[in-house]
């Protein structure tokens, strides 16, 4: 078959790979010069398990009315007289309920497990570098609170499969010398063996150049226009590069997907949640983290690639608003310094921001929509790295008409 991929980003490229592996003629479009510029550019690069929680948690709801008064809250809504961000807002507090919660906390976790299960075979073959780690994540804590409530979360990803080591702030020192200055101003926290770190965007890029020595057309710097239906199927994508024909058609453009598709009456939940990074060069690399992992009281994420130390923080709920100043930045870089003293120089950071596509219950979305040959992969979260490699194995099986390696209950488009 012919079958168009929109978007070359996390979600897009390794759904190419493994269509082109099924002997499918491939295209992918996407309107930047290259894959991997929006929102899988800069993100945490953490490859988390033991980030399965969904955002939509018992907690959510008092840290996102804190918001409206402070700004150093993870969760942030910055108000705006948009129906869609209330819609979906009233969607994602419904999903909050702990039951809710540790149900789709389960959901995440098999996805996450199954992809990064998959990811292996998709670096075994294709041999590419992407400063990869895979010793494992630190999820610390500050207060005994944070950490009792991190536990909670932890203990529902443990019944669900996952291995976790509850550890001792002395342990934490000992599996991550680099925190040791900060050791006696943790009560502990929780490692996790199956975790890593690596360059999201070194991965895609790389991910798309061998797509392409093995077939896959890439035409960049094109804009999806609309789709082309007859008869409740669809045909073609209309581009500013002209029509497209296809047997099948991906639509992995992130939290643009929803844009696209309700023009033609599929309603999807996925709503752009807005994150932040610096990417600081490391001055002192004998104080570098060999692991990384999350300051969870901060909600900061930190991980080592090559001579950069990459840091995110903040969830914030403010529509398609891409702009950002230093200010937005204060609070994560405090808390980098207090993690990180001298490691790093915060002056040089390279700020970012992108547009996480999120549902209201954390789960993204695959699968075929109600018009034929039109299929989902999108609205992954904060976990779109992490699901990256399952989700684009997936989207290759439901397009063949396979039935999927895990469970989707909870996943597929209805």
């Amino acid at each position: 078959m012919k079958v168009l991929v929109l978007g070359a980003g996390l979600a897009g490229i390794p759904a190419a790979y493994y269509l082109a592996r099924d002997g499918h003629e491939v295209t992918v479009i996407d309107r930047q010069p290259e894959a991997a510029m929006e929102t899988s550019f800069a993100n945490g690069s953490l490859l988390c398990q033991g980030h399965s929680y969904p955002w939509a948690s018992p907690a959510a709801p008092g840290i996102l009315a804190k918001s409206l008064f402070r700004n150093d809250q993870a969760l942030r809504i910055a108000p705006r007289l948009d129906p869609r961000l209330w819609s979906w807002l009233f969607k994602f507090l419904c999903e909050c309920p702990r039951a809710r919660a540790n149900q789709h906390a389960a959901t995440r976790l098999r996805l996450a497990s199954y992809s990064q299960a998959v990811m292996r075979e998709v670096v075994q073959d294709t041999r590419i570098e992407f400063f990869h780690t895979d010793k494992g994540l630190l999820y610390v804590y500050r207060t005994q609170h944070c950490m009792d409530e991190g536990l909670r979360q932890m203990r529902v990803l443990e019944q669900a499969g996952l291995p976790i080591e509850v550890v001792s702030s002395a342990r934490v020192a000992q599996l991550e010398p680099a925190l040791k200055p900060i050791a006696s101003r943790l009560v502990g926290g929780v490692f996790v063996p199956s975790d890593g770190t690596g360059d999201a965007r070194l991965f895609t890029v790389e991910l798309a150049r061998a797509c392409a020595a093995r077939g896959v057309n890439f035409m960049y710097n094109t804009q999806v226009l609309g789709l082309d239906i007859e008869r409740n199927e669809v045909r073609a994508v209309s581009t500013s590069k002209g029509v497209i024909a296809a047997d099948a058609i991906i639509v992995a453009m992130g939290a643009y997907s929803s844009i696209l598709l309700r023009r033609y009456g599929v309603n999807i939940d996925v709503f752009p949640v807005k994150g932040y990074s610096m990417t600081v060069p490391i001055r002192r690399p004998e104080e570098a983290p060999t692991l990384g992992g999350l300051d969870e009281d901060n909600l900061l994420a930190f991980s080592v690639l090559g001579n950069r130390l990459r840091l995110t923080a903040t969830a914030e709920f403010t529509g398609y608003d891409m702009r950002l100043s230093r200010d937005d930045f204060r609070y994560m870089t405090q808390a980098a310094k207090d993690l990180f003293p001298t490691l790093c120089d915060y002056t040089q950071a390279e700020l970012w921001c992108g547009l996480r596509p999120a549902t209201p219950d954390g789960n993204p979305l695959f699968g075929p929509t109600q018009i034929r040959n039109l299929f989902l992969n999108t609205g992954h979260g904060s976990q779109g790295w992490t699901m990256a490699c399952g989700s684009g194995k997936i989207t290759a099986d439901l397009v063949a008409g396979r039935t999927p390696d895990i469970d989707m209950s909870g996943l597929l488009y209805q």
